[in-house]
């Protein structure tokens, strides 16, 4: 059989490459997004007792009406917004599944999708696989500020969409109030949809104030927001994540997120929207993982590489222009193999590979690992 690809440049990814590569040379892996300590027991607990209850058949499609009840509280609580929990958020098998079914719903063939780079890797192929076109914006290592002037330029009559992230993985950077109050007016008076990716909306640093796309009026009115539970209670193997927008615009993306999953893990809605009764199991995040960052970055900071501390998520970008000026995917195989610690090259989440000879480390490990972590950068 010959066929045509529909994403004919994907292959294998970053992610898989590395952690492959530090499984074979037994290094310590901070290249992958996800902690190596546990959820949380009660959790846990809550998830069982939900199974035990009899929460083991489909969830209705949109969710657990409990999960969706504790998700319209938590935007009431934190940035004093409504979404109605039966018309206006959905919950998801984690947030990439979101991220792909509002474009799949609304992304036409021809369509133009502005997305900032470096930039999360679902992003373009869910566009390549509807047809759509990317539009990319290039940020600039080390402070990844917009250029709005840019953005203008970038937008035209096919302009459907465009895609936003913060706190903004892999750079560790969020964008400010006036880079949203940017963005709306660019888009006021528009068809624009935004698709606001907030997935480390609990992870900010140093007092900053995450600046969800719900807090600003127009804004609000064309975005979906998409969220992950475990990115927040440190459980990315169990895929639960939501998104919330609008009735007009969730209504279609329903439509298509009815026949993608149709609906999600149920006992572990339950056992979430149990957990989430206590605002802290989420509120404490941002002193939980500014402990990790200060602890890494001051273990590091006798060593050669440069760094801006993160200023959310629970990724830390360093610079390693002091050492060599080898590609950084090169160094990052030769920190892996020599060295024995794994990170993610920040060129492949470019456009055409740009390098600014960055590496990005994951701090959401116990701290027994970031402090062996620390003691090989510090010895390169």
């Amino acid at each position: 059989m010959q066929h045509q690809s529909k994403l004919p440049n994907v292959g294998t990814t970053i992610f898989t490459t590395m952690s492959a590569l530090a499984n074979e040379h037994k290094a310590l892996n901070l290249s992958q997004g996800f902690p190596n300590y546990p959820s949380s027991q009660k959790l846990n607990d809550l998830v069982t007792n939900a199974m035990n209850n009899g929460y083991n058949q489909y969830a209705p499609m949109a969710g657990n009406l409990d999960l969706l009840i504790a998700i319209s509280n938590k935007y009431e609580l934190l940035y004093n917004s409504t979404y109605h929990p039966e018309k206006e958020i959905t919950v998801t098998a984690g947030a990439t599944q979101a991220i792909y079914t509002i474009v799949s719903a609304f992304i036409k063939p021809n369509d133009e999708v502005i997305i900032f780079k470096p930039a999360y890797d679902s992003y373009e192929p869910s566009i390549e696989v509807n047809g759509g076109k990317t539009i990319p914006i290039q940020l600039s290592a080390p402070d990844y500020k917009v250029d709005w002037e840019e953005v203008a330029s970038k937008i035209s009559s096919k302009t459907k969409m465009i895609i936003i992230n913060s706190p903004h993985n892999p750079s560790g950077t969020i964008w400010s109030k006036d880079d949203m109050l940017q963005l709306q007016k660019l888009t006021k008076d528009t068809n624009i949809i935004v698709l606001s990716d907030e997935v480390y909306e609990h992870i900010v640093f140093d007092g900053e104030q995450h600046q969800s796309a719900c807090l600003f009026s127009d804004l609000k009115q064309r975005s979906f927001i998409t969220a992950s539970f475990g990115k927040t209670f440190h459980n990315t193997g169990w895929k639960i994540g939501y998104c919330c927008a609008p009735e007009f615009l969730m209504s279609e993306f329903r439509k298509v997120h009815q026949f993608n999953v149709f609906s999600v893990n149920h006992p572990a809605q339950k056992g979430i929207a149990d957990y989430m009764q206590d605002s802290e199991t989420y509120l404490g995040l941002n002193s939980f993982f500014q402990q990790k960052r200060d602890l890494f970055l001051s273990l590091i900071s006798e060593s050669r590489f440069k760094f801006k501390p993160s200023q959310g998520t629970y990724f830390q970008v360093l610079d390693y222009t002091k050492i060599t000026n080898e590609h950084d995917v090169d160094f990052a195989k030769h920190l892996t193999k020599e060295f024995k610690l794994a990170s993610i090259p920040l060129s492949v989440f470019n456009e055409n590979g740009k390098d600014d000879n960055v590496l990005r480390f994951c701090f959401a490990k116990t701290d027994e690992t970031l402090i062996k972590a620390a003691e090989i950068l510090c010895k390169i």
